[in-house]
Protein backbone atom coordinates (compact mmCIF):
# COMPACT_ATOMS: atom_id res chain seq x y z
CA UNK A 1 0.00 0.00 0.00
CA UNK A 2 2.94 2.30 0.67
CA UNK A 3 4.16 1.82 -2.90
CA UNK A 4 0.74 2.79 -4.25
CA UNK A 5 0.75 5.94 -2.12
CA UNK A 6 4.21 6.96 -3.32
CA UNK A 7 3.14 6.33 -6.91
CA UNK A 8 0.11 8.54 -6.30
CA UNK A 9 2.36 11.34 -5.02
CA UNK A 10 4.54 11.05 -8.10
CA UNK A 11 1.96 10.65 -10.85
CA UNK A 12 -1.11 12.50 -9.58
CA UNK A 13 0.26 15.03 -7.09
CA UNK A 14 3.43 15.49 -9.16
CA UNK A 15 5.59 15.96 -6.10
CA UNK A 16 9.35 16.27 -6.49
CA UNK A 17 11.62 13.24 -5.88
CA UNK A 18 12.99 15.00 -2.78
CA UNK A 19 9.49 15.42 -1.30
CA UNK A 20 8.53 11.82 -2.09
CA UNK A 21 11.70 10.59 -0.39
CA UNK A 22 10.74 12.55 2.75
CA UNK A 23 7.26 10.97 2.78
CA UNK A 24 8.77 7.54 2.32
CA UNK A 25 11.21 8.02 5.19
CA UNK A 26 8.47 9.24 7.56
CA UNK A 27 6.16 6.33 6.73
CA UNK A 28 8.96 3.78 7.00
CA UNK A 29 9.81 5.12 10.46
CA UNK A 30 6.19 4.58 11.49
CA UNK A 31 6.17 1.11 9.87
CA UNK A 32 9.20 0.08 11.93
CA UNK A 33 7.49 1.34 15.09
CA UNK A 34 4.29 -0.52 14.16
CA UNK A 35 6.19 -3.74 13.55
CA UNK A 36 7.99 -3.37 16.89
CA UNK A 37 4.81 -2.76 18.90
CA UNK A 38 2.15 -4.65 16.92
CA UNK A 39 4.21 -7.32 15.12
CA UNK A 40 2.59 -6.33 11.84
CA UNK A 41 3.59 -4.43 8.68
CA UNK A 42 0.02 -3.44 7.79
CA UNK A 43 -0.08 0.17 9.02
CA UNK A 44 -3.49 0.64 7.41
CA UNK A 45 -4.86 -1.10 10.52
CA UNK A 46 -3.30 1.43 12.93
CA UNK A 47 -5.59 3.25 15.38
CA UNK A 48 -5.35 6.57 17.20
CA UNK A 49 -3.68 5.00 20.23
CA UNK A 50 -0.83 3.69 18.08
CA UNK A 51 -0.36 7.08 16.43
CA UNK A 52 -0.21 8.77 19.84
CA UNK A 53 2.26 6.18 21.15
CA UNK A 54 4.44 6.84 18.10
CA UNK A 55 4.45 10.56 18.87
CA UNK A 56 5.35 9.86 22.51
CA UNK A 57 8.29 7.67 21.49
CA UNK A 58 9.57 10.32 19.08
CA UNK A 59 9.38 12.92 21.85
CA UNK A 60 11.21 10.64 24.30
CA UNK A 61 13.96 10.20 21.71
CA UNK A 62 14.40 13.99 21.58
CA UNK A 63 13.06 14.34 18.06
CA UNK A 64 12.16 18.00 17.50
CA UNK A 65 8.53 19.08 17.49
CA UNK A 66 8.96 20.36 13.95
CA UNK A 67 10.12 16.90 12.77
CA UNK A 68 7.33 15.16 14.68
CA UNK A 69 4.75 17.42 13.05
CA UNK A 70 6.21 16.64 9.63
CA UNK A 71 5.92 12.90 10.27
CA UNK A 72 2.37 13.39 11.50
CA UNK A 73 1.58 15.35 8.34
CA UNK A 74 2.94 12.49 6.24
CA UNK A 75 0.73 10.04 8.12
CA UNK A 76 -2.31 12.27 7.62
CA UNK A 77 -1.69 12.35 3.86
CA UNK A 78 -1.24 8.57 3.75
CA UNK A 79 -4.52 7.88 5.54
CA UNK A 80 -6.37 10.46 3.44
CA UNK A 81 -5.16 8.48 0.43
CA UNK A 82 -6.46 5.24 1.99
CA UNK A 83 -9.82 6.93 2.57
CA UNK A 84 -9.87 8.07 -1.05
CA UNK A 85 -9.35 4.56 -2.44
CA UNK A 86 -11.75 2.97 0.07
CA UNK A 87 -9.21 1.00 2.10
CA UNK A 88 -10.32 2.55 5.41
CA UNK A 89 -13.43 4.35 6.63
CA UNK A 90 -11.89 6.54 9.35
CA UNK A 91 -8.41 8.06 9.56
CA UNK A 92 -6.57 7.28 12.81
CA UNK A 93 -5.05 10.77 12.65
CA UNK A 94 -8.44 12.51 12.49
CA UNK A 95 -8.49 14.06 15.96
CA UNK A 96 -4.74 14.23 16.61
CA UNK A 97 -3.41 17.78 16.62
CA UNK A 98 0.06 18.89 15.67
CA UNK A 99 2.42 19.77 18.50
CA UNK A 100 2.64 23.46 19.34
CA UNK A 101 6.04 25.09 19.28
CA UNK A 102 7.60 28.45 18.79
CA UNK A 103 9.47 28.53 15.51
CA UNK A 104 13.03 29.75 15.73
CA UNK A 105 13.23 33.26 14.34
CA UNK A 106 14.88 33.38 10.96
CA UNK A 107 17.16 36.42 10.84
CA UNK A 108 18.02 37.41 7.26
CA UNK A 109 21.38 38.73 6.17
CA UNK A 110 21.53 42.51 6.20
CA UNK A 111 21.98 44.41 2.95
CA UNK A 112 25.32 45.60 4.33
CA UNK A 113 26.53 42.04 4.93
CA UNK A 114 25.61 41.04 1.39
CA UNK A 115 27.40 44.10 0.04
CA UNK A 116 30.54 43.17 1.96
CA UNK A 117 30.34 39.69 0.44
CA UNK A 118 30.11 41.20 -3.03
CA UNK A 119 32.81 43.85 -2.59
CA UNK A 120 35.43 42.21 -0.40
CA UNK A 121 35.01 38.48 -1.00
CA UNK A 122 33.88 38.31 -4.60
CA UNK A 123 35.63 41.57 -5.47
CA UNK A 124 38.85 39.58 -5.60
CA UNK A 125 39.50 36.41 -7.60
CA UNK A 126 36.63 34.08 -6.74
CA UNK A 127 35.44 30.63 -7.75
CA UNK A 128 32.98 31.26 -10.59
CA UNK A 129 30.65 28.41 -9.64
CA UNK A 130 30.60 29.38 -5.95
CA UNK A 131 29.88 33.00 -6.80
CA UNK A 132 27.04 32.03 -9.14
CA UNK A 133 25.49 29.79 -6.48
CA UNK A 134 25.55 32.61 -3.93
CA UNK A 135 24.31 35.31 -6.27
CA UNK A 136 21.57 33.25 -7.94
CA UNK A 137 20.14 32.28 -4.55
CA UNK A 138 20.32 35.84 -3.25
CA UNK A 139 19.24 37.69 -6.41
CA UNK A 140 16.36 35.38 -7.39
CA UNK A 141 15.17 33.84 -4.10
CA UNK A 142 14.93 30.35 -5.60
CA UNK A 143 15.25 27.28 -3.38
CA UNK A 144 18.43 25.19 -3.28
CA UNK A 145 16.59 22.21 -4.83
CA UNK A 146 15.40 24.49 -7.64
CA UNK A 147 18.95 25.68 -8.24
CA UNK A 148 20.30 22.11 -8.36
CA UNK A 149 17.53 21.08 -10.76
CA UNK A 150 17.74 24.14 -13.04
CA UNK A 151 17.75 22.91 -16.63
CA UNK A 152 20.02 24.43 -19.25
CA UNK A 153 17.07 24.78 -21.66
CA UNK A 154 15.20 26.82 -19.04
CA UNK A 155 17.82 29.57 -18.87
CA UNK A 156 17.24 32.42 -21.32
CA UNK A 157 20.09 34.82 -20.67
CA UNK A 158 19.20 36.90 -23.73
CA UNK A 159 15.83 37.71 -22.17
CA UNK A 160 17.20 37.82 -18.60
CA UNK A 161 14.88 35.02 -17.45
CA UNK A 162 15.01 31.68 -15.69
CA UNK A 163 12.14 29.20 -15.86
CA UNK A 164 11.98 27.49 -12.49
CA UNK A 165 10.27 24.16 -11.79
CA UNK A 166 9.07 24.47 -8.20
CA UNK A 167 7.07 22.45 -5.72
CA UNK A 168 4.38 20.30 -7.30
CA UNK A 169 6.19 20.75 -10.65
CA UNK A 170 4.70 24.24 -10.94
CA UNK A 171 6.53 26.50 -13.37
CA UNK A 172 7.33 30.16 -12.84
CA UNK A 173 9.52 32.69 -14.60
CA UNK A 174 12.09 34.55 -12.50
CA UNK A 175 13.77 37.74 -13.77
CA UNK A 176 17.56 37.99 -13.76
CA UNK A 177 19.55 41.22 -13.50
CA UNK A 178 22.08 42.16 -16.20
CA UNK A 179 24.80 41.88 -13.54
CA UNK A 180 23.79 38.30 -12.75
CA UNK A 181 23.58 37.45 -16.45
CA UNK A 182 27.21 38.53 -16.70
CA UNK A 183 28.18 36.16 -13.86
CA UNK A 184 26.28 33.29 -15.45
CA UNK A 185 27.98 33.87 -18.80
CA UNK A 186 31.36 33.84 -17.02
CA UNK A 187 30.43 30.52 -15.44
CA UNK A 188 29.51 29.06 -18.84
CA UNK A 189 33.15 29.55 -19.88
CA UNK A 190 34.24 26.89 -17.35
CA UNK A 191 31.12 24.68 -17.42
CA UNK A 192 32.11 21.19 -18.54
CA UNK A 193 29.31 18.68 -17.85
CA UNK A 194 29.51 14.92 -18.29
CA UNK A 195 27.19 13.68 -21.05
CA UNK A 196 24.52 12.41 -18.64
CA UNK A 197 24.37 15.79 -16.86
CA UNK A 198 24.37 18.13 -19.89
CA UNK A 199 20.71 18.97 -19.31
CA UNK A 200 21.53 20.70 -16.00
CA UNK A 201 22.76 24.29 -16.04
CA UNK A 202 24.95 23.97 -12.95
CA UNK A 203 27.46 21.13 -12.63
CA UNK A 204 30.38 20.69 -10.25
CA UNK A 205 34.05 20.48 -11.17
CA UNK A 206 33.61 16.79 -12.00
CA UNK A 207 30.85 17.66 -14.44
CA UNK A 208 28.06 16.18 -12.32
CA UNK A 209 24.76 17.68 -11.17
CA UNK A 210 25.07 19.74 -7.99
CA UNK A 211 23.91 18.10 -4.77
CA UNK A 212 21.90 20.05 -2.20
CA UNK A 213 24.55 19.24 0.40
CA UNK A 214 27.23 20.84 -1.80
CA UNK A 215 25.13 23.99 -2.18
CA UNK A 216 24.59 24.17 1.59
CA UNK A 217 28.34 23.86 2.25
CA UNK A 218 29.13 26.64 -0.25
CA UNK A 219 26.56 29.01 1.23
CA UNK A 220 27.62 28.31 4.81
CA UNK A 221 31.28 28.85 3.89
CA UNK A 222 30.79 32.29 2.34
CA UNK A 223 28.22 33.62 4.79
CA UNK A 224 30.61 32.66 7.61
CA UNK A 225 33.03 35.22 6.20
CA UNK A 226 30.62 38.14 6.61
CA UNK A 227 28.32 37.33 9.53
CA UNK A 228 28.24 35.82 13.01
CA UNK A 229 24.58 34.77 12.64
CA UNK A 230 24.03 31.11 13.40
CA UNK A 231 21.68 30.46 10.47
CA UNK A 232 23.78 30.46 7.31
CA UNK A 233 21.78 28.27 4.96
CA UNK A 234 20.49 28.61 1.38
CA UNK A 235 17.05 29.33 2.84
CA UNK A 236 18.46 32.37 4.64
CA UNK A 237 19.49 33.77 1.25
CA UNK A 238 15.92 33.21 0.02
CA UNK A 239 14.66 34.93 3.18
CA UNK A 240 17.13 37.78 2.64
CA UNK A 241 16.06 38.22 -0.98
CA UNK A 242 12.40 38.53 0.00
CA UNK A 243 13.10 40.87 2.91
CA UNK A 244 15.37 43.18 0.94
CA UNK A 245 13.16 43.55 -2.15
CA UNK A 246 10.12 44.21 0.04
CA UNK A 247 12.09 46.71 2.12
CA UNK A 248 12.97 48.52 -1.10
CA UNK A 249 9.38 48.84 -2.25
CA UNK A 250 8.60 45.75 -4.31
CA UNK A 251 4.91 44.78 -4.50
CA UNK A 252 4.19 41.79 -2.29
CA UNK A 253 2.00 40.14 -4.96
CA UNK A 254 4.92 40.19 -7.41
CA UNK A 255 7.34 38.87 -4.81
CA UNK A 256 4.88 36.05 -4.16
CA UNK A 257 5.03 35.03 -7.83
CA UNK A 258 8.82 35.13 -7.93
CA UNK A 259 9.13 33.01 -4.78
CA UNK A 260 6.57 30.50 -6.06
CA UNK A 261 4.34 30.76 -3.00
CA UNK A 262 0.85 29.32 -3.36
CA UNK A 263 -0.63 31.79 -0.90
CA UNK A 264 0.03 35.41 -0.01
CA UNK A 265 0.24 34.43 3.66
CA UNK A 266 3.55 32.66 3.01
CA UNK A 267 5.04 35.83 1.54
CA UNK A 268 3.63 38.08 4.25
CA UNK A 269 5.98 36.43 6.76
CA UNK A 270 8.78 38.48 5.27
CA UNK A 271 6.94 41.76 5.80
CA UNK A 272 7.44 41.26 9.54
CA UNK A 273 11.21 41.10 9.18
CA UNK A 274 11.71 44.86 9.34
CA UNK A 275 8.87 46.59 11.14
CA UNK A 276 10.82 49.84 11.34
CA UNK A 277 10.88 50.01 7.54
CA UNK A 278 7.13 49.49 7.45
CA UNK A 279 6.64 52.29 9.95
CA UNK A 280 8.77 54.58 7.83
CA UNK A 281 6.78 53.76 4.68
CA UNK A 282 3.53 54.37 6.53
CA UNK A 283 4.63 57.72 7.90
CA UNK A 284 5.79 58.86 4.49
CA UNK A 285 2.88 57.59 2.42
CA UNK A 286 -0.36 57.37 4.39
CA UNK A 287 -2.58 60.49 4.13
CA UNK A 288 -3.59 60.25 7.81
CA UNK A 289 -0.10 59.59 9.12
CA UNK A 290 1.56 62.40 11.02
CA UNK A 291 4.58 63.86 9.31
CA UNK A 292 5.93 65.03 12.64
CA UNK A 293 5.46 61.97 14.79
CA UNK A 294 6.42 58.38 14.16
CA UNK A 295 4.21 55.48 15.12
Amino acid sequence: MLDKFLEYLQLEKRYSPHTITSYKKDLEDFSHFYMKTESSEDISKADKKIIRNFIVELSENDISKRSINRKLSSLRSFYVFLLKIGEIKVSPTESISSLKFYAEKQIPMSQEEMQVLNDRVFGEVADKLDQCIMEVLYQTGIRKAELCGLLFENTDLHRNELKIIGKGNKERVVPVSPDLVGLLNNYLEIRNPQDEYKSYFFVNKKGKKLSEKFVYVVVNKYLSLVTSKQKRSPHILRHSFATHVLDNGAEISKVKKILGHSSLASTQVYTNANIEQLKKVFNQAHPRASKKEEL
